[in-house]
């Protein structure tokens, strides 16, 4: 069956694609959506080989979450969701924004990102250390149709990394109302707040209206 699963129970599952090959985004959509009792099949990007990595030339992070999802979407000819994320500090007017992944000039390369963020910082007094992770979330169909919903992580950024959990700029951002780093949160926890969490979380009743 083209584009849906059928359950044991005899339910149809449309199915989606989410543009990740990480399994731990996977899970995290797939128990969001299971939560609120929606009945879709997610599925990553490692069954379609055929798919490789869409160009992030947006200046938002919804343009970005946009361009991934329709690129997946015409090519698997079936629903995509797409997210794009980063973190946003106050006194660098909102930076590294769309730029985190690759702020220190390498992609990827998570510690030379906190050491030269924490170098533009290190003067700001802690009254004026407000950041925020902020998310997007996208879901596009062949059709063209497109949605997008975001949600943020407000905290402030700390002097030095704390916490070995997480990933990117987790070890220096203290969530409003926690003493603790996101770095330093359990997995369950982190989900429960999390900027990409709050995103799918509100495009959750999207994909039941759109596609379930």
């Amino acid at each position: 069956m083209s584009g849906s699963d059928t359950a044991a129970s005899g339910v149809t599952k449309a199915k989606v694609v989410l543009a990740t090959r990480n399994a731990g985004k996977i899970a995290e959509l797939r128990r969001i959506l299971a939560d609120a009792s929606i009945p879709v099949e997610i599925v990553g990007l490692e069954g379609f080989p055929e798919i490789g990595d869409v160009a992030e030339t947006g200046l938002t992070f919804a343009e970005n979450a946009l361009l991934k999802a329709h690129a997946v979407a015409q090519q698997s000819g079936l629903p995509a969701i797409a997210d794009d994320s980063g973190l946003c500090v106050d006194a660098l007017n909102g930076m590294p924004g769309i730029f985190s992944a690759r702020w220190s000039g390498r992609h990827g390369d998570d510690l030379a990102n906190l050491d030269l963020l924490l170098a533009q910082v290190s003067d700001v007094p802690a009254e004026h250390r407000g950041a925020h992770f902020a998310c997007a979330a996208a879901l596009a169909l062949p059709s063209g149709e497109e949605r997008v919903t975001e949600g943020a992580l407000h905290g402030v950024i700390i002097n030095a990394p704390r916490g070995s959990g997480g990933f990117g700029y987790d070890p220096i951002l203290v969530p409003e109302g926690e003493t603790r780093t996101t770095a330093e949160l359990s997995a369950a926890e982190k989900d429960a707040i999390s900027h990409r969490g709050r995103a799918f979380r509100a495009l959750a009743p999207i994909i039941a209206e759109v596609i379930a």
